[in-house]
């Protein structure tokens, strides 16, 4: 799961890649929750990604990226020995 937190303004969207490539295979599924507006005014979003375990088992890194507009995108990466198998 991926956590977006006090983003300003809403229309930051997240995005997943495994190993470099965008989440487009069809045997991905990810489920994205709407911009949330905080109290402070800010926003908040979630997403998750599931993958078959055949291909977790293969991958090395999987990344959250975050953007927005023509903005820098914000990443975070992990190796696949730092998330659990579920």
């Amino acid at each position: 799961m991926c956590l977006a937190n006090k983003g300003f303004p809403s229309g930051w969207t997240l995005s997943w890649k495994v190993d470099g490539s965008s989440s487009g295979s069809s045997s991905w599924e990810e489920t994205r929750s709407p911009g949330v507006l905080d109290k402070d005014g800010r926003y908040s979003w979630s997403s998750t990604l599931k993958i078959p375990a055949d291909q977790w088992t293969n991958a090395g890194s999987v990344t959250c990226e975050a953007t927005q507009g023509s903005q820098s995108p914000v990443t975070e990466t992990l190796t696949r020995d730092q998330c659990p198998q579920s």
